[in-house]
């Protein structure tokens, strides 16, 4: 078992000795973010654990503020915002490190009536549907997720104070791989570091990056699943040492005119024995598999696009020598193609370049596996290698709004055909949600050019 985590008997020592006192029971919403309880941990142990707890179903139909909206067949007004179950997995019962006597543990959604049945459209379930259809193929997806931020040293409540504009980044100039730039926040990365270990993840390293206090932590690749779980506890976790120390972190993917926040995700498969399947004779050393599974990814990318770049902010982070890619290519370790071969041999691996670090984990890597899948059964050949610079290339361009990416991810027949119409039309309807909240509002840059000189 891995450092952190818990199996129940030891939970149940730990609540006896007093060791923990309260119990985390999360769920992901479509928004990526953890939501739940704090319940006291004996209550989790004599009725939580074997029966689950509910929620308001509103968590899988509202907007990032929290607001009632319409448009879902699952939750509304007139079905009475009624309960949902969640039901503890626990696979990933773990202490959290930065909250002094606690454990979390991260749910299955499932519908009261009928009685635990999965409920489709939670992002943790639209992946383990993904994952089943790899597993009738003898298939196993290996996933791991590369997650960038921008700290600052201003705390969450300052930065909201000041409409989060004006703020202090903790670093005041490119720390990319600089030693020098990451020991100056050494304190903060090396808790987020330690305490990520201590929660059952396998910290490998913390980097600077291009804009001014941004960073990355990499984790170990890991079963597909395992890896989203880990990412949703390292994203708020990593906010809330930040808030600790009194700074403050985004993930957002555009937060200011320089390089945006990424979340790169790379991926293998393997087959039911664990041996790697990517590798082969072909070109950059990949298999038949691959070859099916890259061009199922170049075929579907702009139509799955939506799963990987959720938000309106999303799609300011495309832009031409950014290194956030603009063109639907594959290339051997070419950074300027949305879709990277990197490694050899057992390493080989697909990398998708695409997603910011405001992705939902669990739907971006179902869209991955998705896509692959569409490759492989229909045998779709792969086009030849880009070389060079992808940017200036002629190829299909990434979708540059979301309002492009989800019309196409409305109608598509691969999505509709992989996720099944209730997850597709769900999620459709969030993004009309969005757009229609973000047409109606009046934005700083209005103000701007428009109070005095219009």
């Amino acid at each position: 078992m891995r450092t952190g985590m818990l199996g129940p008997a030891q939970l149940r020592e730990q609540i006896e000795s007093a060791e923990l006192d309260t119990v985390l029971v999360a769920m992901t919403d479509m928004q990526g973010r953890l939501q739940g309880k704090r319940c006291s941990a004996r209550y989790f142990l004599e009725e939580v654990l074997g029966h689950g707890t509910e929620a308001c179903d509103y968590l899988l139909a509202v907007d990032v503020e929290m607001n009632t909206v319409d448009g879902y067949r699952d939750s509304s007004w007139d079905s009475g915002y009624g309960d949902l179950v969640l039901r503890p997995d626990l696979a990933t019962l773990r202490r959290i490190p930065w909250w002094p006597g606690t454990a979390l543990v991260l749910c299955d959604v499932q519908r009261v009536r009928p009685e635990g049945e999965p409920l489709r459209v939670s992002p943790r379930q639209v992946l383990r549907a993904q994952l089943d259809r790899l597993a009738e193929r003898g298939l196993r997806a290996y996933v791991g997720t590369e997650l960038e931020f921008l700290v600052f040293d201003d705390s969450y409540e300052a930065a909201f104070d000041r409409g989060y504009r004006g703020l202090t980044p903790a670093n005041q100039y490119n720390v990319d791989y600089s030693l020098l730039g990451t020991a100056r926040l050494e304190p903060l990365l090396r808790r987020i570091r330690n305490e990520m270990s201590g929660a059952g993840l396998y910290v490998e390293s913390a980097k600077g990056e291009c804009n001014p206090g941004q960073h990355e932590i990499a984790f170990r690749y890991d079963e597909a699943l395992i890896t989203c779980d880990n990412h949703s506890v390292y994203k708020n976790g990593a906010k809330e040492i930040a808030a600790q120390e009194g700074r403050s972190l985004t993930f957002m993917a555009k937060y200011n005119e320089r390089e945006g926040n990424s979340c790169h995700i790379h991926l293998s498969l393997r087959d039911t024995e664990g041996a790697p399947v990517f590798a082969g004779d072909g070109p950059a050393g990949t298999s038949e598999l691959m070859r099916h599974f890259l061009a199922g990814q170049l075929d579907c990318l702009r139509e799955f696009t939506y799963l990987l770049a959720p938000n309106i902010n999303s799609y300011k982070r495309f832009v031409a020598g950014s290194f956030a890619p603009t063109a639907l290519a594959w290339g051997v370790d070419n950074r300027t193609c949305a879709l990277r071969v990197v490694g050899a041999g057992e390493s080989l691996r697909m990398e998708n370049r695409i997603p910011g670090g405001d992705v939902n984990p669990y739907l971006a890597v179902a869209a991955v596996i998705a896509a692959g899948l569409h490759g492989i059964d229909h045998a779709l050949p792969l086009e030849p290698e880009f070389q060079g610079d992808a940017y200036r290339s002629q190829r299909p361009r990434v979708p540059s709004t979301l309002r492009e990416a989800a019309d196409l991810f409305g109608e598509s027949r691969p999505a509709r055909a992989a996720f099944g119409d209730d997850v597709v039309d769900h999620y459709r309807n969030a993004a009309r949600v969005e757009l229609a909240a973000f047409d109606a509002a009046v934005t700083d840059w209005e103000r701007v050019r428009g109070f005095e000189r219009l």
